[in-house]
């Protein structure tokens, strides 16, 4: 009645749809999970914060530049520094 051909691909195609369907849920549940670790850590450092940390890091980072702006000018200009 029916090849055994078509019956083996048929077995593939239902598997690899079940195969992809479970991978889907999977990255889903994933991606919700990832969701939740992101509005805990949110939640438990809070944003201003979190935006405090990086403000002062951005100074630092700012202060230490132009200190070494100075330095580079310096020897430019062949003082010590």
């Amino acid at each position: 009645m029916f090849e055994p051909t078509i019956i083996i691909a048929t077995a593939a195609l239902i598997g690899l749809a079940v195969v992809t369907a479970g991978l889907l849920v999977g990255w889903r549940e994933w991606l919700a999970l990832k969701r939740q670790e992101l509005d805990r850590q949110i939640s438990r450092n809070g944003a201003t914060r979190e935006e405090g940390s990086s403000l002062g890091a951005a100074r630092i980072e700012i202060s230490d530049l132009k200190e070494r702006i100075r330095k580079l000018e310096a020897i430019a200009s062949g003082v010590d520094p």
